[in-house]
């Protein structure tokens, strides 16, 4: 099917039941980027599959450190580099199709764990920007909406069986349908109140 759609093997998809044990690896991660980087970290929160409850996931660990200034941001990469964190390019650029491609709401940096460490990704992101907003009201909307968590799973595991050894194709096919949760979310937000809530660690 990747072939199909020309889309190259890549490195395979995996899915994994939710694991009980992605908070308490979140919070051990955490626990260790405050420690090097203080306060040039405003908040640091677990995004993503793996922070769903009951969510089957990729075993990866995703973490958002929200900064007060994308263009000071060295006060926070510089110390993760030296302890062994690897740096992505200087800016990149989240996916929403209703921004523009280098919109300064979809502006981040990002890293990754130390060679041989355990799979985290590491999204820095600019306080009130689109984004950093986006990642957790997401987060909120699939714990809260169990329905809307297990059709979101079904799409996942429909996604990883047509582009089993091609992630490119697996996000092609996911990215729209979470820019629909993304509606719905607002909504919610709306009829509830929803607001920030406070940093994970």
């Amino acid at each position: 099917m990747s072939n199909l759609y020309n889309f190259a093997v890549s490195r395979p998809v995996e899915l994994v039941q939710y694991r009980a044990a992605w908070p308490d690896e979140f919070a051990i991660m955490a626990q260790r980027i405050r420690a090097l980087v203080g306060n040039a970290v405003l908040r640091l929160d677990h995004i993503g599959s793996t922070a769903v409850p009951g969510l089957r996931a990729k075993d990866v660990i995703d973490i958002q450190l929200t900064v007060a200034d994308l263009q000071e941001v060295d006060n926070l990469t510089v110390p993760l580099w030296q302890a062994g964190f690897r740096q992505g390019e200087a800016f990149q650029y989240d996916i929403f199709h209703h921004l523009p491609a280098a919109s300064v709401g979809l502006r981040k940096r990002y890293m990754r764990e130390p060679v041989g460490e355990r799979r985290t990704h590491l999204h820095i992101r600019e306080t009130g920007r689109f984004n950093t907003r986006f990642a957790l009201l997401c987060r909120d909307y699939l714990r809260a909406s169990a329905h809307a968590s297990v059709e979101y799973e079904l799409l996942k595991l429909r996604a990883a069986s047509l582009f089993p050894a091609s992630i490119e194709g697996y996000l092609f096919l996911k990215e729209p349908v979470f820019h629909l949760i993304y509606e719905a979310a607002e909504l919610w937000a709306t009829q509830t109140g929803w607001q920030l809530p406070a940093s994970d660690a």
